[in-house]
């Protein structure tokens, strides 16, 4: 990208390990885009931390410690987590004293003293993250701040998650954040080193970001220690790219890829975003996630001979070696889509011995799958555009009901990359702010936003507030009110 051109753009099959794939796709950038020996930033995307957690692998033991006794002792951490990832992620539980109540009093004096008891412990059984939450700390974290000091004392090298930075009132989901992100700090610091490791060998000098799930970016620095906040930003990235390449700010957005298709909604031209529990490798959270359907069909998708089902199994990255239009033996929704005619790929001749029923049937069914999310993601039942993007995006129909029109635009196919080329670093502050009024409310949270904006690398002359949501709160004394705000602003 250039300003508001693109300049240049290359889809390379995703790599077996982190850097291979990055290198190849910034090496065929550069040799064949006009201007791209220019580089002013390198934005990455990446689906890892999700995979981790999915895949139950590359997770740190985690020390998970509460502070609210007396309160909410029946729930301990881990409590609702599928047991498979409480082994690969519980190292040890501590609960102590402390936290506040709803309107900013505090339940009990904070337990320094056993806190100070909890970091030798920790520090004994060699523990190297933890994750720090207490009851209403996004009121205030004086608790959190607390244990986190006493903790660094103790173990000056221990990666430390509090989970006011991460918002979101809810202990439980809160908490669950939390010990997600504390799990992979670790492989987060690693995979960014990887990525260094590929710009370097790209021989590029230019400041590495990571892509966010609220459709902005932070230097890779600030990035890797949340990176819970890259969860989904694969189709977050996508769904920016497709407002940037159709010009529309409201409107559905249909990512189509080589295992799964993301379904989402613009507002505003920002992905809209869960107000609801959303659970991450069956582990209920409630942060900023985007609001999003997921379904097993892609370009990848192995159609079963027998029976005409689609998905949810894929070749994935294989496709271009184990599809029958590239001269493999496995039959996929691209085969399909190539036999139908809807696109000219690969060699079409290897799909003429596909049976013209069977292709009707698996041509019928991939529309049934995508028209039935579609109507579940439609806020209600006007008409409204739809994008389609991705690298196989020729698997949406050309027209759908319930919606006004199918927009296929150029680049859709990197319409993930374009996504994360255009977005900007943003901060963001979700509080409760009781006894100070409404003006001085908003103006430090506006403060808060900023700073968390120029901590991910955003120049501060740029910053720009863009959303703004202020809800009293009547039955808690002092004015009390929920501020939400975000800024934004261009990268430094």
């Amino acid at each position: 990208m250039r300003d508001s051109t693109i300049v240049g753009s290359v889809k390379v099959p995703t790599s077996s390990d982190i850097t291979s794939g990055i290198v190849a796709a910034l090496n065929e950038i550069r040799a064949h885009a006009a201007g791209a020996e220019r580089v002013d930033a390198v934005m990455i995307g990446t689906t890892h931390f999700t995979n981790a957690v999915v895949e139950r692998r590359d997770l740190s033991p985690v020390a998970a410690i509460r502070i609210g006794l007396p309160a909410s002792r029946s729930l301990p951490p881990f409590c609702d987590w599928p047991e498979d990832l409480v082994q690969a992620v519980r190292r040890a539980i501590f609960m102590l004293e402390g936290g506040h109540e709803y309107d900013g009093r505090p339940i009990v004096p904070f337990d320094a003293a056993g806190m100070g008891r909890v970091a030798r412990e920790i520090r004994d059984r060699g523990i190297t993250s933890a994750g720090i939450t207490s009851i209403f700390s996004p009121l205030t974290d004086a608790c959190e701040r607390a244990a986190a000091g006493i903790l660094r004392e103790v173990c000056p090298d221990i990666d430390i998650t509090m989970s006011h930075a991460l918002g979101r009132i809810g202990l439980l989901e809160r908490e669950n954040a939390t010990l997600l992100n504390a799990s992979l700090v670790n492989l987060a610091r690693r995979t960014t080193r990887a990525f260094m490791a590929a710009i370097d060998a790209s021989r590029l000098k230019a400041p590495l970001f990571l892509t966010q799930n609220d459709g902005t970016i932070a230097r890779a620095a600030a990035a890797e220690t949340v990176p819970v906040f890259s969860f989904a930003s694969g189709p977050t990235n996508s769904m920016r790219g497709a407002a940037f390449l159709s010009g529309l700010a409201d409107a559905l957005v249909v990512d189509v890829g080589g295992t799964t298709t993301d379904i989402g909604r613009l507002v505003r031209g920002f992905p809209a975003e869960a107000t609801t529990i959303v659970k991450v490798g069956g582990v209920r959270t409630l942060f900023r996630m985007p609001d999003l359907i997921s379904i097993g069909l892609g370009g990848g998708s192995i159609v079963d001979m027998a029976t005409g089902r689609v998905g949810p199994r894929s070749v994935g990255y294989r496709l271009t070696r184990e599809a029958l239009a590239f001269g493999g033996n496995c039959v996929t929704a691209t085969d399909i889509a190539v036999a139908a005619g809807r696109v000219e790929i690969g060699r079409q001749n290897r799909v003429r011995a596909l049976d013209p029923s069977l292709v009707a049937w698996c041509g019928n069914r991939i529309r049934e799958m995508l028209e039935d999310q579609v109507d579940r993601m439609k806020p209600d039942a006007r008409p409204i555009p739809l994008v389609a993007v991705g690298g196989a995006a020729f698997l949406v129909p050309d027209a759908m009901p319930a919606v006004s029109e199918v927009l296929r635009v150029p680049h859709a196919a990197v319409a993930n990359a374009v996504g994360a080329a255009i977005a900007q670093v943003s901060g963001e502050i979700d509080r409760i702010f009781s006894g100070v009024g409404r003006d001085a409310a908003l103006s430090r949270a506006a403060e808060l936003a900023q700073q968390r904006a120029i901590e991910a690398g955003a120049d501060p002359r740029t910053l720009t507030v863009v959303e703004v949501d202020d809800l009293p709160i009547a039955y808690l004394p002092g004015d009390a009110r929920r501020v939400r705000v975000r800024v934004v602003g261009e990268a430094r």
